[in-house]
């Protein structure tokens, strides 16, 4: 299931490091891509959008969308 989710707080590819590893943390499967620029973040995944947006949250970024 593909989830796009607005993200803010992402500055560097630290950041992205960071959003990327909680994800896969969740979903080892999962795929992310994310467009820094756009405050973006896109998901290929089975699980919930909740648990998506609240593994996000946990690295201290702001899920608008």
């Amino acid at each position: 299931m593909n989830q796009t989710f607005t993200v803010q707080g992402m500055t560097c590819g630290h950041c992205e490091k960071a959003v990327t590893t909680a994800i896969k943390t969740l979903d080892p499967q999962a795929q992310v891509s994310i467009d820094r620029a756009n405050n973006r973040v896109e998901v290929t995944t089975e699980q919930a959008r909740e648990a998506v947006a609240a593994a996000i949250q946990e690295e201290g970024y702001s899920v608008t969308a």
